[in-house]
């Protein structure tokens, strides 16, 4: 973390003015690809949004755990009137939830007063009890805590996805904006060069204008030259600027601090070149697109539903609870070993509409919506086959243009420098070394073009199948 920061120190400031720090590093400083990845992934406010999605999952599932905490629990009633005690009715105890839909309860009860119900008396010492709660018909093999548990627990997986697309989308979108920045600043040197070269030339031909080795209208062609370039110039250094802009929208300080790329700071053209197809996309492409993490989120969608619907038929049973506690007197406050299964209190529950209408309602709604998930599963997964090719052509088409105006930017080089040497022998026009001059610019440009989309096409082929890449 401290070496990214040591970047950030280099190479980005908060203010446009540039400070007295980096004016002591005034000659270019690169921001190489891999950099500036990093520095995303460590501090765009996405990239830590990316990151809070796992920890949404991890609190969602603690709160379905949450259900199935041990309770204590105390219930008091009291009536005194006219200095007569009704009734002191004091219910202690702990309930302990279980995964499999059984309850363990234990607890003590302290029954007094002149008006007490008869059902509710209990020894003076009070009386302990132990015993279950399950639930025999609806409730027995899934109820609504168990479903609310798997549910969150398949929430959290999908967060696992959700972060991965979200990082996955904010690389492709930060990398798209570097090698567009890329390209923009390889244009604007390229144009820079060409000023440099069209200046000299047009100071030789006036010295031979002025000398009469040449006409007078070659001065003026030559002039025109270094006014067009220095059009196009302007016009790549406006593209440039504007790209550095969209470069400083993903440089942030710890999540917080938005910074701006510091003057001076270009992107390393140099050493930028294609990247061919990766073999690995080509032969496993059905296997990717299955662990696409769109395509698992929505799984973990169906399954959710899937639980839905287990636990709407689930409600289709009737309603039969079963309670047993067995009961023993407590001696010096300590209940009596001496205790009797006979000693008990029981009860049976039973309760189960006629019609069954809402449940068989819930149960049909729980279906219609597992097949709508599965239809958008299906269409997903089609939709994402055809991005992901798309994608691969695209990455494929790009790499082999860009081998061919490699070629051209030689060729058109060496028709140049024929041009040039034909013309210091007097057997060419100033006209046609000119016409080679923006041939050769234009194959320089598009070839720069051609590097910035192969390597976006790389970046959006991670992106289409779904893979954080870089």
């Amino acid at each position: 973390m401290r070496f990214l920061k040591n970047i950030f120190l280099l190479l980005l400031t908060f203010s446009p003015v540039t400070p007295i720090w980096a004016q002591e590093f005034e000659v270019q400083k690169i921001l190489t690809f891999e950099e500036y990845i990093d520095l995303v992934k460590a501090n765009h406010p996405v990239a830590r949004q990316a990151e809070n999605r796992l920890e949404i999952g991890d609190a969602d599932v603690q709160q379905a755990r949450g259900a199935f905490d041990p309770k204590i629990f105390n219930n008091t009633k009291q009536k005194n009137f006219k200095g007569s005690e009704y009734y002191s009715i004091i219910e202690s105890g702990l309930k302990i939830p279980t995964w499999f839909g059984i309850e363990l309860q234990g607890g003590y009860d302290l029954n007094e007063g002149a008006y007490l119900n008869p059902q509710n008396m209990t020894p003076a010492d009070g009386l302990w009890y132990g015993g279950i709660s399950i639930s025999l018909g609806e409730g027995l093999f899934i109820d609504e805590r168990r479903a609310e548990l798997r549910k969150a627990q398949l929430y959290r997986k999908m967060t696992q996805m959700e972060r991965e697309l979200m990082l996955s989308k904010l690389i492709y979108e930060a990398g798209k904006a570097y090698w567009k920045w890329f390209e923009s600043y390889s244009v604007m040197q390229t144009y820079e060069e060409a000023i440099e070269i069209a200046e000299e030339r047009y100071e030789g031909v006036r010295r031979s204008s002025q000398a009469g080795e040449v006409a007078a209208i070659d001065t003026t062609e030559a002039k025109i030259q270094v006014q067009k370039n220095s059009i196009a110039y302007n016009e790549a250094r406006l593209e440039f600027k504007n790209a550095s802009e969209l470069i400083s929208v993903y440089l942030w300080l710890d999540g917080v601090t938005p910074l701006e790329i510091a003057k001076g700071t270009i992107p390393a053209y140099q050493e930028a070149t294609g990247v061919p197809i990766d073999e690995k996309f080509l032969g496993e492409i059905e296997g990717l697109i299955e662990q696409h993490p769109e395509l698992r989120r929505s799984g973990f969608k169906v399954d959710q539903l899937e639980i839905e619907r287990r636990w709407s038929r689930e409600q289709l049973k009737p309603e039969l609870n079963l309670k047993y506690n067995v009961l023993t007197e407590s001696i010096d406050e300590i209940p009596s070993a001496e205790y009797s299964l006979h000693n008990y209190n029981f009860g049976l529950e039973f309760e189960m509409p006629l019609f069954l209408r809402k449940e068989r309602g819930k149960l049909k709604l729980a279906n219609l919506k597992i097949s709508d998930a599965r239809l958008d599963l299906k269409n997903y997964r089609a939709n994402l086959e055809y991005k992901a090719k798309a994608a691969l052509n695209e990455w494929k088409t790009s790499n082999e243009q860009l081998e061919i105006y490699r070629q051209t930017v030689e060729n058109t080089r060496r028709l140049l420098e024929g041009e040039r040497r034909m013309f210091m022998a007097g057997e060419s026009s100033l006209f046609m070394v000119n016409s080679r001059q923006m041939s050769y610019i234009n194959a320089q440009n598009k070839f720069f073009e051609y590097i910035s989309k192969n390597r976006i096409a790389r970046l959006k082929t991670f992106y289409r199948f779904g893979l954080i890449g870089e």
